[in-house]
């Protein structure tokens, strides 16, 4: 179900509900109050919020070394 300018009542509207790069290799998924990182279908970080979480897609998108779960597995 589409819930269309779901924040509008609020008088404070939290984060988003979400974000995908243009390209659609990277995505900020809400998950709770945190956001979980997906990259090319896989789960590769989380972060507490919105913010942090589109600066972490920002830098990783630019191809700079980021930490994933697959070096730690």
């Amino acid at each position: 179900m589409n819930i269309q300018n779901e924040g509008i009542l609020d008088a404070s509207p939290g984060d988003p509900n979400g974000y995908v790069t243009k390209d659609g290799m990277w995505a900020a998924v809400p998950w709770g109050n945190k956001f979980i990182i997906i990259h090319k279908g896989k789960q590769v970080h989380t972060c507490n919020n919105y913010k942090t979480a589109k600066r972490y897609i920002q830098k990783a998108a630019k191809g700079a070394s980021v930490s994933t779960l697959d070096e730690f597995l």
